[in-house]
């Protein structure tokens, strides 16, 4: 059986102020049709520490902020959970040695380190996505997007993520589990735990 490992990058572009989702289900797509593998899986990775990568159905609706309902609606958990970093101060980091090492690398301002709440954002939801192919197709189910979620809306910036695609160019085979059959997870009570009890006909009395 011949085995296939392909690597590939996506570039993007967010816009700043506020975070940016990028649905980027035709272009993974496309990379696994291309690929030429028919069974495996592929990992989608952000380059980022402030970025995530969502699997999420997509809800077609799009407001001002040019945003999904669903996204805004995340969004709007997500601030009161972590909220937007609006003043300096309203997290310990950036701290001053962080700062400096930002000038360092020579960033713009002390202004691009104010991203703390991106980075928590971040660790809420991971960088990474891993997605089966079937017979050549990703295995998203019916209203599954890909989406690539900038949580830094300090400033537009490009954005790139990371996809690993590993797999066979043949096919599996019968992929049904126990025959296909409906695994039963409901818990399974013994005799003894549904035996009669004499305080059943005292409770009728009352």
């Amino acid at each position: 059986m011949e085995f296939k490992m392909i690597q590939k990058e996506i570039q993007l572009q967010s816009r700043g102020w506020i975070p940016t989702f990028h649905d980027i289900s035709i272009d993974v797509h496309k990379i696994v049709e291309e690929s030429g593998i028919k069974n495996g899986t592929v990992s989608v990775v952000s380059h980022h520490t402030t970025c995530s990568v969502m699997i999420q159905e997509c809800s077609h609706d799009f407001d001002t902020f040019d945003l999904e309902y669903l996204q805004h609606d995340l969004l709007d958990i997500m601030r009161k959970m972590i909220p937007d970093y609006t003043n300096e101060g309203d997290y310990r980091h950036p701290g001053p040695v962080h700062a400096q090492f930002g000038r360092y690398v020579n960033e713009p301002g002390n202004f691009t380190s104010m991203n703390t709440d991106g980075h928590l954002r971040s660790v809420f939801f991971g960088r990474s996505e891993t997605l089966t192919i079937k017979d050549g197709k990703l295995d998203l189910g019916e209203f599954a997007h890909i989406y690539f979620i900038d949580w830094d809306h300090v400033r537009a910036r490009p954005r790139q993520v990371n996809l690993t695609l590993f797999g066979t160019t043949e096919d599996v085979g019968d992929r049904k589990y126990n025959n296909g059959e409906v695994v039963n997870t409901l818990r399974k009570f013994p005799a003894e735990e549904k035996a009669y009890m004499e305080q059943y006909d005292e409770w009728k009395k009352r």
